[in-house]
């Protein structure tokens, strides 16, 4: 049997799927990632990208971290990919129950998914630090040096940050899914970002694929493992 019967098998037998992605979900809509070779952290600017893109860094050179976040955050022109499209498509059948994602470029959203928990927040989501006036993400490409408000308050991103903790709301909702899952699909993610990766710890199902290009800290526990283009793979899937 090969790995995709194996997986379609799999997802038949299912009726609480959760899907938990990473990076490597978007990146196939032309999203860069941070850890690939040709990924952010391999990109030079005066300060590495885990510094610009710190609570810190954002207090103390806002305009600076402006610059790189219009430059490489902000993928406005990104279309959802198969990947988006199938887990969509699942949950519309009563198959999933909920996508964890740690990417904030709402395209789950865009593909049509309901119930998407965002634990690093979302760049279509902006919010003055003064009056909470809410700005959408063309209102901050737009803008210039750093983007304020009407009431002259510093509009921030609705993204974490380094140095902020996650939502405890979402991520209660994410951990409460994740814990009543019988199958966990984990794609595009390196697993080495915390607290999102510890998350599937709270996994009780006997059900766990990995889908990733290359290898994890969880592989050893999981059902099946393929290593392989997300889209490729979900978009051979039969959703019945």
């Amino acid at each position: 049997m090969s790995q995709i019967d194996q997986l379609q098998k799999l997802i038949d037998e299912s009726k609480r799927i959760v899907f938990f992605g990473g990076a490597g979900v978007s990146t196939e809509s032309g999203i860069p990632d941070f850890r690939s070779t040709d990924g952010l952290y391999h990109q030079h600017y005066a300060y590495p990208p885990e510094t610009i893109l710190s609570h810190t860094f954002f207090m103390k050179k806002t305009e600076e971290f402006y610059r790189f976040y219009r430059d490489k955050m902000l993928c406005l022109n990104a279309k959802p990919n198969a990947a988006h499209l199938k887990l969509a498509e699942l949950e519309e059948a009563g198959k999933l129950t909920a996508v964890v994602t740690q990417n904030i470029d709402g395209l789950h959203q865009m593909a049509g998914s309901k119930k998407v928990l965002e634990l690093h927040g979302s760049v279509l989501r902006n919010y003055c630090m003064k009056c909470g006036k809410f700005y959408d993400a063309e209102h901050i490409l737009h803008s210039e040096g750093i983007p304020k408000c009407e009431c002259g308050g510093i509009i921030k991103p609705d993204v974490v940050l380094y140095e902020e903790g996650l939502d405890d709301q979402v991520m209660s909702e994410a951990i409460h899914h994740i814990a009543t899952a019988d199958m966990l699909i984990i794609g595009g993610t390196s697993l080495v970002v915390y607290p999102a990766a510890g998350m599937i710890r709270y996994f009780r199902g006997d059900k766990l694929v990995l889908l990733n290009k290359s290898t994890t800290q969880a592989d050893e526990h999981a059902t099946l493992c393929i290593r392989d283009s997300i889209g490729q793979v979900l978009k051979q899937i039969e959703v019945r």
